[in-house]
C-alpha cells in the first residue's frame, strides 16, 4: 500500500533521472576516454578518468574470479526492492528520508545496470592530492548512494521521534 502517492511517484521519477544521468555520463566516458586517461580539472586535486571496478566499494572482491558480479547484482536487486517498498510506505512528512532513499535507489540501480550488462562498474571521477594520494575512482551513482546514506544518518539524528512511532 502506497501511503503518499505523490511522494512515491516523485521519488521514483527522481531516481529514474539519476539513473539516466549516471548511465549517460558513464557511456560518454567509456566512449571518449581510454583506460586510466586523466584530464586534470583542478590541478593537484580533481581529475576525470576512466576506470572499471569489478568489485564493490573500494574495489572490494574485484579479483575474486567472477562470481562476485552476480553476487553484487543479486544484492543490488534485493536492496533496490527493499528501498522501493520502503519509499512506498513513507508518509508525506518524511521528505528527508524520501530524498535519502531516492538517492540511494538511483545510485544502486545505476551501478546494477553496469554490473549486469558490462560485468563491471564504470567510474570517472578521481580525487587526489598531487600525485601522492588517490581516492578510488567513483561515479554519479556512488555520489547518490553516499549522499543518501549521509542524509539517512542526518534524518535519524534530527527526526528520532518518527522512528519510535513506526
Amino acid at each position: 500500500m502506497v501511503r503518499s502517492k505523490r511522494l512515491f511517484a516523485t521519488s521514483l521519477f527522481v531516481s529514474l533521472l539519476i539513473i539516466v544521468a549516471d548511465q549517460l555520463l558513464k557511456g560518454w566516458f567509456d566512449n571518449n576516454f581510454f583506460m586510466y586517461q586523466q584530464v586534470i580539472v583542478v590541478p593537484d586535486f580533481f581529475s576525470l578518468t576512466l576506470a572499471y571496478n569489478k568489485g564493490a566499494a573500494f574495489s572490494f572482491l574485484s579479483t575474486a574470479g567472477g562470481w562476485q558480479r552476480w553476487f553484487f547484482v543479486a544484492v543490488a536487486v534485493g536492496v533496490s526492492s527493499v528501498l522501493t517498498f520502503w519509499l512506498a510506505r513513507l508518509e508525506e512528512k518524511q521528505k528527508l528520508q524520501a530524498v535519502a532513499l531516492t538517492l540511494i535507489l538511483g545510485g544502486a540501480v545505476g551501478n546494477l545496470i553496469d554490473r549486469a550488462f558490462l560485468g563491471h562498474v564504470v567510474d570517472f571521477i578521481l580525487v587526489h592530492y598531487k600525485r601522492e594520494w588517490f581516492f578510488p575512482a567513483f561515479n554519479l551513482a556512488d555520489i547518490g548512494i553516499t549522499t543518501g546514506a549521509g542524509l539517512m544518518i542526518l534524518d535519524m539524528i534530527i527526526n528520532p521521534e518518527v522512528k519510535k512511532q513506526q
